[in-house]
């Protein structure tokens, strides 16, 4: 016999209109098995109960994946020139690319480091790049970098009020203020950067972004797909 009050399951409190509005999926038990259990290998979703179909894990974290993509070299460094290499295969522009190495390296290659003294290569160790995760975000990674279900859901059912599954480019706005974290400014200009990027690339004819677009970002299968994409284009062009 289930004993638990109506309150110990309540997540709206009257105290707090918030709550109200940024609504939690009361389903999600039902629709994902352990919904609270952070995955540490693939990033689910009740469509995507086993991950991304098909996607080698390698046996690392799901942030990790998210990052061997630009580790193009496959040595489990990210260099600059690396970064570069992968934005550019993604589709983006020189000058996005360009930013995208001096700024990711030059801010998440420190704290990744095997020791004390900097490298003047300024790599990025993947090994370590849990140590690199930034606040202001959606908190869908954790802290091992792990992929936390509930929090990938409440992305969508707390902020996309026009489409179930999808997010207009002002929910995508919104959900980045109501993310922001008192005095870290490096983690909202990061989480700003990283959203921005993923919309322009991501967003569909109708300027929609999919749930299943921000999921395969998360493993970094977004990343395989977008540079098979352009590798397509380029070869109708030459044809």
């Amino acid at each position: 016999m289930d004993c638990r009050s109506d309150a110990s399951l309540a997540t709206e409190a009257a105290g707090a209109p918030v709550t109200k509005e940024r609504k939690l999926n009361l389903d999600l038990q039902q629709e994902l098995p352990k919904p609270y259990l952070a995955r540490a290998l693939v990033a689910v979703d009740p469509s995507h109960p086993n991950g991304t179909e098909g996607w080698d894990n390698r046996n690392m974290s799901v942030l990790q994946q998210h990052v061997a993509f630009f580790d193009r070299n496959g040595d489990g460094k990210v260099y600059p020139w690396e970064t570069y290499q992968g934005f550019r295969a993604i589709g983006c522009g020189f000058l996005t690319s360009l930013g995208a190495a001096i700024f990711v390296n030059l801010f998440l290659s420190f704290p990744t480091q095997q020791g004390w003294i900097p490298s003047p290569l300024f790599p990025i160790y993947i090994r370590n790049i849990h140590k690199a995760k930034h606040g202001s975000d959606s908190e869908t990674y954790d802290t091992e970098g792990r992929f936390d279900p509930s929090k990938f859901d409440a992305i969508f059912s707390k902020y996309a009020r026009t489409h179930a599954n999808a997010l207009t480019a002002n929910e995508v706005s919104t959900m980045l203020k109501a993310n922001r974290n008192a005095l870290d400014f490096i983690g909202r200009v990061i989480n700003f950067a990283e959203w921005e990027l993923l919309y322009s690339l991501g967003k569909d004819e109708n300027g929609l972004l999919h749930r299943e677009t921000v999921r395969s970002v998360f493993d970094g299968s977004l990343f395989v797909q977008l540079e098979e994409e352009k590798k397509k284009k380029m070869t109708m062009k030459s044809i």
